[in-house]
């Protein structure tokens, strides 16, 4: 009898313009962790959402079990075992976690809340978690969010589990309790399709891993029997020999000070940066790195503390005032609050900008699609045309329209929530020269990260938090992962 549950053959789907998938076949089988790699654009998702039934191949064929598929649908996929969780989460946010694991099932014509609750608390303490279940979802943090997820999809008893990214929004004692229960799903024979751009947990958690690169596959790896460095190239078509470019910029006078900054969770913060310098935020999830960024940039209330721009004293109450001062925030949800996904990028490229291309009120067109045009080129963002929806580009180009939108506004401190979160290895990159020649410019870059390489890479000098306040600080020839972590933990 076979172990494969799960194989696709000969998929294609093509969109307008683009071949997001060219004749795929690929097999998964019983009780495996298996991987998907590939750049942004590389078809992961659509493959993913084949599978899941949520779109329809122009050709080939999918077999769950012993049954075959030329299409499928969401209700049908459920039918066989099939659940996603997707990077954007599907959850009920007025609803509360029993509700949304429960979603659907009743008892007769009734709902039985007491069952309902049972069944989520019996779920939870299967996978090792205390879960308030009565709470309403949108009071959870997003890594709780994200375990509900998990739960749901047990709930429902999936024979085959789709995981995109579940990691991002995960600390890393939250990412080894998920690895736990992905481990005890593995030991019942459900199989696990593990998309992720973080190799240590591929090697950490998967037993294959298959690459595809522009719509088509490429090859699949055990990955006992294969490196980082083999698998990046399979991925890019090329060797990415410094993921983390040189960087020698000229350090400057004193852009921005923080002086005792509290609010939003935060408390007595004090810090600094200079020009062409990148400052590392650090700290685990929950230690008020975003919270840090949000007060800085006006989006949240301050309850105390000074802030100095050039020297000069300044208030920063709204974003408004925050941009008006040369102070531009990348976000750590980019699709949420970085940009207009049903916009088109020339718009996105200006809502930042908007008084600097108007008179009168009046935007001017010209100015308007030249900003764009400029942006565009710089950044190297690849879309068909400026006209181009935002919510329509991958994940690494979405995120440089985010960029390009801070620039326009003329920013001299640039901070970086998460820049590299969900996207792929070659993207990063990308990323990371444009972070070192925006600190050539004269740029002040601070950067929030949570993964620890990106973070010793990129940094000049690190801050890390530790439940709302500052644990330590770091010289570039003080950096060590373990010292990092022991602060951040809160034993230092």
């Amino acid at each position: 009898m076979s172990d494969v549950v799960l194989s696709v053959k000969n998929i294609s789907k093509i969109y307008p313009g683009v071949v997001a998938l060219d004749k795929v076949s690929l097999e998964f089988k019983k009780g495996e962790v298996h991987a998907l790699l590939g750049e942004n654009g590389a078809g992961k998702s659509t493959l993913i959402k084949i599978i899941a039934g949520a779109v329809i191949p122009e050709e080939g064929e999918i077999t769950i079990g012993d049954q075959t598929f030329k299409e499928l649908n969401p209700h049908l996929a459920k039918d066989c075992g099939v659940e996603v969780i997707y990077q954007e989460f599907n959850l009920f946010d007025t609803l509360t976690v029993a509700e949304n694991i429960c979603f659907g099932e009743k008892d007769g014509r009734l709902v039985n809340y007491k069952t309902m609750q049972d069944k989520t608390k019996r779920i939870f303490t299967d996978m090792g978690i205390e879960m308030d279940v009565n709470q309403k979802v949108y009071n959870l943090p997003t890594a709780q969010k994200q375990l509900v997820e998990i739960g749901k999809s047990i709930s429902r008893d999936a024979k085959i589990l789709i995981m995109d990214e579940p990691s991002a929004p995960l600390s890393v004692s939250e990412i080894e309790k998920m690895f736990e229960i992905i481990r005890k799903l593995k030991s019942k024979g459900v199989t696990i399709i593990y998309i992720s751009h973080r190799m240590d947990e591929i090697f950490e958690i998967a037993d294959r891993v298959s690459v595809l690169r522009d719509g088509q596959y490429i090859d699949t790896k055990s990955t006992k029997e294969t490196t980082i460095g083999e698998l990046i190239k399979l991925m890019v078509g090329r060797s990415l020999n410094q993921i983390y470019p040189e960087k020698n910029c000229k350090i400057g006078k004193k852009v921005l000070e923080v002086k005792n900054y509290s609010g939003n969770g935060d408390h007595d913060i004090s810090f600094d940066i200079h020009e062409g310098e990148i400052l590392g935020l650090a700290g685990l999830v929950g230690a008020g790195r975003t919270e840090l960024a949000r007060l800085v940039f006006g989006a949240d209330k301050k309850e105390s503390g000074e802030l100095y721009v050039d020297g000069k004293k300044v208030d920063i109450r709204l974003p408004s005032d925050a941009i008006k001062n040369g102070i531009g925030l990348i976000p750590e949800d980019r699709k949420l609050q970085g940009c207009f996904l049903s916009k088109e990028v020339y718009w996105n490229c200006s809502i930042a900008s908007i008084k600097k291309i108007s008179r009168n009120l009046v935007v001017n067109i010209n100015k308007e699609i030249d900003q764009a045009n400029h942006y565009t080129k710089i950044l190297d963002i690849k879309t068909p045309s400026i006209f181009q929806r935002v919510k329509n580009l991958s994940g690494g180009n979405q995120q440089k329209v985010v960029i390009a939108k801070t620039l326009a506004a003329n920013s001299k401190v640039l901070i970086f929530d998460e820049p590299t979160r969900g996207i792929d290895v070659g993207a990063k990159q990308e990323i990371y020269h444009l972070m070192v020649e925006l600190a050539k410019q004269g740029k002040a870059i601070i950067m929030i990260t949570s993964e620890m390489p990106e973070l010793l890479g990129m940094s000049d000098r690190i801050i890390v938090l530790y439940e709302g306040k500052t644990a330590g600080e770091l010289s570039r020839d003080e950096f060590n992962q373990d010292r990092v972590l022991e602060l951040a933990s809160g034993i230092l």
